[in-house]
């Protein structure tokens, strides 16, 4: 049986690039982001691709886009649940409310809805629920205070998904990714003082593609994948 994931924030960047690995192995992908133009040009047309415009601070429209992709493809096996954005940088006293503000709207509200639809659809045959927190949720950098502890508060959330689900045969994870190659790091390099080491892309799609193929008795709680040469470990 043809396994079905859905990719939010598939638009651009790690979320196009995993939505493509996963149509590249056969999966069905259920595309998700606010820019349905973008989504398409990610699916190019795949048979086994469904693209729904979808705000995941919404709630209507998440739970709207969840009952079509399972009335489409019957069942929801993964959720590489990906949408998040990176507020304006600035040190922590300069930080204004609608950046914060935003930055919790998406990366953490956001990401809940999605999941908890998600969970919703995995009760009667399980499923796998990964979600892209950052080597932020960690380690943070300088003059990212909305960005960081939504990244934090991600952590808490996917060892809380994973308890709650673990009886029911639904497995949680997060992947914390470090400088791949998307508009967001790109933009990063632009601002930056020093040269900023990057990773492919598709190395992060490849590392979502082994946490989604595990066996439901097996699950990877929490995954580091970082360019080599970036100063994470001991930065900060």
């Amino acid at each position: 049986m043809t396994k079905t994931i859905v990719v939010t924030g598939a638009s651009s960047g790690i979320g196009a690039a995993t939505a493509q690995k996963f149509l590249k192995e056969g999966w069905n992908v259920a595309l998700l982001a606010r820019r349905v133009e973008r989504l398409s040009e990610t699916a190019q047309g795949a048979p086994q691709a469904l693209t729904v415009a979808c705000d995941v601070t919404q709630e209507v429209q998440v739970i709207s886009a969840f009952d079509q992709v399972a009335n489409r493809f019957g069942r929801i096996d993964v959720l590489f649940n990906n949408a998040g954005i990176f507020p304006p940088s600035g040190r922590f006293d300069t930080l204004d409310l609608a950046a914060w503000q935003a930055s919790l709207d998406v990366n953490l509200t956001g990401m809940f809805l999605c999941a908890r639809e998600a969970y919703r659809r995995m009760l009667d045959s399980g499923g796998r629920i990964i979600n892209n927190g950052s080597v932020s949720a960690t380690t943070p950098r300088p003059n990212s205070a909305a960005y960081t502890a939504t990244k934090h508060a991600i952590t808490g959330l996917t060892k809380a998904i994973a308890l709650d689900g673990r009886d029911l045969n639904i497995c949680c994870g997060q992947i914390d990714i470090g400088n791949a190659r998307t508009e967001m790091v790109e933009a990063l390099i632009r601002n930056s003082d020093g040269p900023v080491e990057t990773m492919a892309v598709e190395d992060a799609a490849d590392a979502v593609y082994s946490m989604a193929s595990l066996p439901l008795d097996t699950n990877v709680l929490q995954m580091t994948i970082m360019a080599n040469r970036m100063p994470f470990v001991g930065r900060g």
